[in-house]
């Protein structure tokens, strides 16, 4: 698992960074202790910095030179100071990339894995998304999608509509899904079932697609 070190003092804007990196299997580190920042860094070695300019004690300027001199890691400055000067300043330093506050939560993670992917030859793996019919299901998040709509699926739902999409084309009966939903299916209601499912395709019917999950009276359910 890759690791970016947070080098930010506005806590809200370290967090929903923190969140969004963990979403992507990413570890955070968020530094809380701003005078210690080159230590973290040498203890931790991360594969990426996000780096503010205007900290406590020293500025970002400071602590890039500080990496710097040791090391070659991917550096991105993040800042409200946005002329031409900060931003050349940073490039001259050693960064590789300059995001002006306020910013896209989405923009930056996509900057921030094309950077990680060039500087690792790392290439994301489709083994995590399953994509069938107009439908995008990503395992690695736990999040289903349609044209770039995210569905919003409870945890039963998701698990639901993984077993149906692992086995798309071919029937699931109902006791295979109950075992795969639940550890004792002994105990769960056969209409608990029946309730998930009609919830999974009234989202997904709301997203538009249709008869994306069909009926087999007698047998299970299949997405075809």
């Amino acid at each position: 698992m890759f690791k970016v070190m947070i080098v930010e003092d506005e806590s809200i804007i370290a967090d929903t960074i923190s969140e969004s990196l963990t979403q992507w299997q990413i570890n955070p580190i968020k530094i809380t202790n701003f005078e210690k920042v080159f230590d973290v860094f040498i203890e931790e070695k991360p594969d990426l910095v996000l780096l503010d300019i205007n900290l406590p004690a020293f500025d970002g300027y400071y602590w890039n030179q500080k990496i710097r001199e040791v090391s070659q890691v991917p550096i991105i400055f993040i800042s409200s100071r946005n002329s031409n000067m900060d931003q050349i300043m940073a490039m001259n330093m050693g960064a590789d990339d300059f995001v002006e506050k306020p910013f896209s939560t989405d923009l930056l993670l996509a900057k921030i894995k094309a950077l990680l992917r060039r500087t690792y030859n790392y290439s994301e793996s489709n083994a995590d998304i399953i994509e069938h019919n107009g439908l995008l299901l990503n395992l690695s998040n736990s999040t289903a999608s349609v044209n770039d709509q995210e569905i919003d699926l409870s945890k039963n739902e998701f698990k639901l509509l993984q077993r149906l999409l692992k086995d798309k084309g071919n029937i699931v009966t109902r006791n295979q899904l109950l075992s795969f939903m639940w550890e004792d299916s002994r105990f769960v209601d056969d209409n608990t079932l029946t309730v998930n499912v009609n919830r999974l395709r009234k989202k997904i019917e709301d997203a538009g697609l249709n008869n994306y999950i069909v009926t087999k009276v007698g047998q299970g359910y299949i997405v075809p």
